[in-house]
């Protein structure tokens, strides 16, 4: 009996002892620092599209008109006033950094020229526009899902399929129409909101500061020319995507 009484003993000593021993490494595990595996970050990518309605909004104060052998048909009696448009147009991000990325913009515009002043109401012509504009963005990033961001750069503009009017105002009538390529500066800001990782919307205003060469003929004999200040504001608005 004395036997069995040690046993006994000794098994609930031994019990208790890895009872403790068990309290001990839960207390351990609770004590010691839980690390998460980090989910893996995407790729940055660089490149960024939009497609936009564009609005051209030429400001053509200061335009000079020059009439050989006229001056009350000349500047500053006269000037040139150029039509509003509205396209599609399609622009090219590259972000260098986060922050710093540059921006291309592709479109065509077609645009009508008349008189202004005493020349009121003389139909001059129509003119297609290809302004490519690169620009040197700051993109803000601390606003959430809102990205404002500000440019400048430059513009190269070429004027194709150039054609004058050829109707009669009073007599005069513009048979032909030439207007030098030309280059201008540009500044910008905007923003974009993304609703998600890749799609957004965005709104975009360009000032360009473009002051083209023009020459013209009125019937077939008369010279003119001056400079056509078109300076236009270019203001958009649409979709974005981020690769």
């Amino acid at each position: 009996m004395r036997m069995k009484t040690i046993l006994t003993t000794a098994s609930l000593l031994a019990l208790a002892s890895s009872l403790a021993s068990i309290s001990v490494e839960a207390a351990d595990l609770a004590q010691a620092p839980i690390y998460y595996k980090a989910p893996p970050m995407e790729p940055f990518n660089p490149w960024m599209i939009r497609l936009r309605v564009l609005g051209v909004l030429p400001d053509t104060a200061g335009s000079s008109v020059n009439v050989a052998g006229a001056p009350p048909l000349s500047s500053p009696a006269s000037g040139l006033s150029i039509s509003d448009q509205a396209v599609p147009e399609l622009d090219i991000t590259y972000f260098f950094t986060k922050n710093v990325a540059a921006e291309l913009i592709l479109g065509v515009s077609r645009h009508h020229i008349s008189g202004t002043g005493t020349l009121n109401g003389l139909d001059i012509g129509k003119v297609w526009l290809l302004p490519p504009t690169l620009t040197l963005q700051y993109h803000f990033t601390d606003f959430g899902p809102l990205k404002p961001y500000i440019g400048a750069g430059i513009n190269y503009t070429a004027f194709f399929n150039q054609s004058a009017a050829n109707t009669s105002l009073a007599g005069l009538a513009v048979t032909d129409l030439h207007i030098g390529n030309q280059f201008g500066a540009a500044v910008q800001f905007g923003f974009d909101y993304m609703l998600d990782r890749h799609w957004g919307l965005n709104f975009d205003v360009k000032k360009l500061w473009l002051r083209p060469e023009y020459s013209a003929t009125v019937n077939n004999a008369i010279a003119v020319t001056g400079r056509a200040n078109i300076d236009p504001w270019l203001v958009s608005g649409g979709i974005t995507y981020k690769f």
